[in-house]
């Protein structure tokens, strides 16, 4: 088994050598060895068909696996009914974008803890449950719903309230960011052993399947008391977490998930490096 590797967008040095479209990136992507795309739809879904299909094609063509990452202002556990459905929209048109390019994956930011984190998942859960059946019947059942672990303790996104969420279809795969999870417990992840506590939830929760096919988020990230602050890159090793323990427990484990990065401005560079760490530590095992 082998895990994939891409970043969250583009890297500023592919501007800099004159690329202006995200359907250049797959050839850019392969070029570096680099194998996933996350597609960022952070700030709306603007993507025409058309575009979309390009992309797809060529990422077909360059073996490049891709996901779209929904808007962040999707929050699914308002206690606003209104604002609900008009999240659930941005999912729908999130997954038709990831049908037109042949993304297997939607992550989802779940959103804000409103009153309470007991009652603000109950309505997350229930509105990914009505978001999922509205993709269904719209023949969109092929695209993954991926809730994310968030950075920010007033966000709704902590480990086990993803897994809840998973729970609510088979179909659900948990995107885990490690470095929002370190951040948000304030810099808890400092060895192998927090890494394999974390991969033993999800088995635990959700089953090997699910476990082996997760989708992954990494950056270093900087924290206050409140959780995440700014994303850094792998060189700014005074913030956490380290990615090589995380390489090491994934080759023990012998699981094959996707693994974007979110470093700052350097996001394909770092996942080539977080690669080669990976390669290297598989070696060893």
């Amino acid at each position: 088994m082998a895990a994939k590797f891409g970043p969250a967008g583009n890297s500023k040095s592919f501007y800099d050598q004159g690329n202006s479209s995200s359907v250049d990136m797959p050839r850019w992507l392969a070029d570096m060895g680099l194998d996933a795309y996350e597609y960022q739809c952070g700030r709306g879904v603007n993507i025409g068909q058309t575009t979309a299909a390009a992309l797809g094609q060529q990422a077909e063509r360059y073996g490049i696996v891709l996901s779209i990452h929904a808007p962040y202002y999707i929050n699914l556990a308002s206690d606003d009914a209104e604002r609900i459905e008009k999240s659930i929209g941005h999912i729908l048109k999130s997954a038709r974008a990831a049908k037109w390019m042949g993304a297997s994956r939607v992550v989802i930011h779940p959103g804000n803890v409103a009153d309470g984190r007991k009652p603000s998942l109950e309505r997350a859960k229930k509105a990914l449950a009505g978001a999922w059946r509205r993709c269904k019947d719209e023949g969109l059942d092929d695209v993954h719903l991926c809730p994310e672990t968030l950075g920010k303790k007033n966000q709704l996104g902590d480990l086990g309230e993803i897994m809840e969420m998973c729970r609510v279809d088979d179909s659900f795969i948990p995107t885990v960011d490690f470095g929002h999870l370190n951040a948000r417990d304030m810099g808890w992840i400092k060895s192998i052993q927090e890494y394999e506590d974390i991969l033993r939830v999800i088995e635990d929760k959700l089953g090997h399947d699910r476990l082996n096919h997760m989708h992954c988020h990494f950056s270093r990230i900087e924290y206050t008391e409140g959780g995440e602050k700014r994303h850094w890159t792998l060189d700014d090793a005074q913030y956490g977490p380290d990615f090589e323990p995380l390489a090491e427990a994934l080759c023990r484990w012998d699981i094959s998930p996707i693994i974007i990065c979110e470093s700052r401005d350097v996001m394909a560079e770092d996942a080539r490096k977080m690669k080669d760490i990976y390669i290297s530590a598989c070696n060893k095992a």
